[in-house]
């Protein structure tokens, strides 16, 4: 028996190819905040969940899939980028089990809830793991403009393809998963969405927690210092509608970004300048500003911020990892990545000669030139 289902999950596996070719041609379906307060809170059915996630989400899957097959050869080729590859297969194959599954049997909808949960798991050190891959191929190979390029567009575009489907599995999971408990710090939370999301207990969580890794590093760490301003509701605190792990993990990271820079940059001192953090709430936008006294960044490298192949960070770590852009309004809506000609062209298109000159990776020490 073992091997007859050993032999069905290898004859499903060479079918993904040609599923992923089906879906990749429908474009995603975009939800807006508000879409997941109404139904979280008033409209709740696992059935009806189940039945739009069925269809959705091999859709999602598939679209983001085509575009890790455009990746280098020698990307691909890399154990950590083949490591995610099975990942989206075998969870694309999971779901699809449940395409011509009755709806009305509630069996069948609580084994989709478990079978989104392990998909939810088996995807937690995504990040880390292509990161790894990326880092494995430069080290490799090294880095030209057009691959630089091309890996740009598709990190972009596969870590917010994984954020809108996380999104998914955990509204879906947190409203109906049998085991899941309220979360004390967010009571009122609507699956993974707080609609009074407290900006600055979240910020204060996120400081406390690197605060502690900084401790056990350096043996010392900054203080904190917060600024509050709602000019929405003058003297009241900053809530928002937002999922407050996704705030905590973008200034948990930068936390950890200043800490470093602060403590690098003041080992000989007792005493260290504070980390600021100034919370603004406008009609339209909340800004989040973290400041610090860790030394700046070089201009020449201030294009390399937000490249995915620069980092003075060490290697990463496998771990849970999440991350999402700031969203206030509640009618944003998701921005999703579809799979199309122009996303192949993005792919395929030469990289044009560069009209500026590019500097080199150090300042020339001119004490040593000769005439």
């Amino acid at each position: 028996m073992r091997l007859l289902t050993v032999l069905w999950k290898n004859v499903s596996l060479e079918n993904i190819p040609r599923q992923v070719d089906f879906y990749s041609k429908f474009s995603p379906s975009p939800l807006s905040m508000k879409q997941f307060l109404d139904f979280g809170s008033e409209n709740a059915c696992e059935k009806a969940s189940f039945l739009f996630l069925r269809q959705e989400l091999p859709v999602r899957l598939a679209n983001i899939m085509k575009e890790i097959s455009l990746l280098p050869d020698n990307l691909l080729k890399t154990t950590s980028v083949q490591l995610v590859q099975s990942w989206y297969m075998q969870s694309l194959q999971d779901i699809l089990e449940f395409k011509e599954k009755d709806s009305d049997n509630p069996e069948t909808v609580r084994n989709f809830t478990d079978t989104l949960i392990t998909v939810r798991n088996r995807h937690n050190d995504v990040v880390p793991t292509m990161a790894q891959g990326v880092i494995e191929y430069r080290d490799c190979f090294g880095v030209d403009p057009v691959t630089s390029q091309n890996v740009q567009y598709f990190l972009d575009r596969f870590y917010m393809s994984r954020i809108s489907i996380r999104m998914l599995l955990n509204q879906h999971t947190l409203l109906f998963g049998e085991k899941v408990e309220a979360n004390p710090a967010h009571p009122k939370q609507i699956g993974s969405i707080d609609p009074n999301c407290s900006v600055v207990e979240v910020i204060e969580d996120a400081y406390e927690n690197a605060k502690r890794l900084c401790d056990l590093y350096y043996m010392s760490s900054p203080n904190l210092e917060i600024e509050e301003s709602n000019a929405k509701s003058r003297g009241q605190p900053v809530q928002v509608v937002y999922v407050p792990s996704h705030l905590y993990h973008m200034v948990f990271e930068l936390f950890k970004n200043s800490m470093r820079a602060t403590m690098e940059n003041h080992l000989d001192k007792n005493d260290h300048p504070p980390v600021r953090v100034n919370v603004t709430l406008g009609n339209e936008d909340l800004t989040v500003k973290i400041s610090d006294r860790g030394g700046g960044v070089p201009l020449r490298k201030v294009d390399l911020l937000f490249n995915y192949m620069y980092s003075t960070a060490p290697y990463p770590r496998v771990e849970n990892a999440r991350a999402a852009p700031l969203a206030l309004s509640t009618d944003s809506v998701e921005r999703l990545p579809v799979y199309n000609k122009s996303a192949w062209k993005h792919y395929k298109m030469n990289h044009e000669a560069d009209d500026w000159c590019v500097p080199s990776s150090e300042p020339k020490d001119m004490t040593t030139f000769r005439s």
